[in-house]
């Protein structure tokens, strides 16, 4: 048997109110104190279960503020409180056993948001915004002093201001004195130099480095001689070099310093061992030892007796000593 109340109605055969009118009456309704239900249902069968819960009383069988009887309240259902009295159902919880106190706990901290107070604590964020508020701007002004140091270190190294703002250049010290550099040697086009003799001046073979291509011939001729003034910055040995061309034949000239004969004639081979006579194709270079004095030296490559002059001249140079 499931569980339910025991009857044979179906629940949409009751009306709890039949009794109420004419037909529900006609039909054999009663009210509930009398033992009827509404309008008669199908009689009750064994074993099969009835399904409505309900449990209806007359109208005005209930009086406000009397006590209900706790075995006629219904299943589920609780007695009205009476007039007057407190409802059960509604009261505070402090009234329950164990309930929540009835005593309201007092806030602790001020009224501003003390240690108590549910919120943050504001005056320790306050105190730690301040603080590293504090710590930034303490680093800009590292940073711009360091700036300002460093500015300031950077234009004292390279000058000082003097009275009326005139700067002046700091004076330099032993490590930062510049590495003495070999003073410049001279050098000059053949075609600048003083001609003599049958020596001329032409620009026919190409290849030369002079100015526009201009070099020195007509110097197969005893007596033909270019004369150079050199000026040195210091005495002492050097190299005198020379730029020519030839047809491809050995060649020498005689060369004098400074009124004397040097040691050594200049050779002006064909030390590119050319087997062409074209002269634009046996460019070269040669020279010979020279000892100078400091400032003016007067070189002169002449053609004398004895010499093979067959060659033109393109520049001439000194240069170190060589090896």
């Amino acid at each position: 048997m499931t569980a339910g109340n025991n009857g044979a109605s179906k629940p949409e055969d009751d009306d709890p109110f039949g009794y109420l009118y004419a037909d529900g009456q006609a039909a054999g309704a009663q009210p509930p104190g009398q033992g009827g239900y509404g309008y008669p249902g199908p009689a009750a069968q064994p074993g099969v279960p009835r399904t409505s819960y309900n449990q209806v009383r007359t109208v005005g069988e209930r009086q406000y503020g009397q006590q209900v009887p706790h075995q006629q309240q219904a299943y589920g259902q609780q007695a009205p409180p009476q007039y007057g009295q407190p409802n059960a159902q509604y009261a505070a919880p402090e009234t329950y056993p164990g309930g929540a106190p009835t005593s309201q706990v007092p806030r602790q901290g001020g009224r501003d948001g003390g240690p108590g107070r549910g919120g943050p604590n504001t005056k320790a964020l306050l105190i730690v915004a301040v603080a590293v508020v504090a710590v930034v701007l303490i680093g800009i002004g590292v940073a711009l002093t360091t700036g300002d140091n460093g500015d300031k270190k950077k234009s004292e190294a390279g000058s000082s201001a003097g009275p009326a703002g005139e700067v002046k250049e700091s004076p330099k010290t032993e490590d930062s004195k510049d590495p003495e550099e070999p003073a410049e040697l001279p050098k000059q086009d053949a075609a600048t130099l003083t001609l003599g003799g049958s020596a001329l001046t032409e620009k026919t073979v190409k290849g030369a480095q002079g100015a526009g291509g201009t070099y020195i011939t007509g110097f197969n001729q005893v007596g033909a001689s270019a004369t150079w003034k050199a000026n040195m910055p210091d005495s002492g040995e050097y190299a005198l070099t020379v730029r020519y061309a030839i047809p491809a034949v050995d060649a020498f000239a005689t060369l004098t310093v400074n009124g004397k004969a040097n040691s050594q004639p200049i050779g002006l081979k064909n030390f590119i061992k050319s087997s062409d006579a074209n002269w634009e194709k046996n460019w070269q270079t040669t020279w010979a030892p020279v000892t100078l004095q400091k400032g003016e030296n007067e070189i002169k490559i002449s053609c004398e007796d004895g010499n093979q002059c067959n060659v033109i001249l393109d520049w001439v140079e000194v240069t170190p000593p060589k090896g």
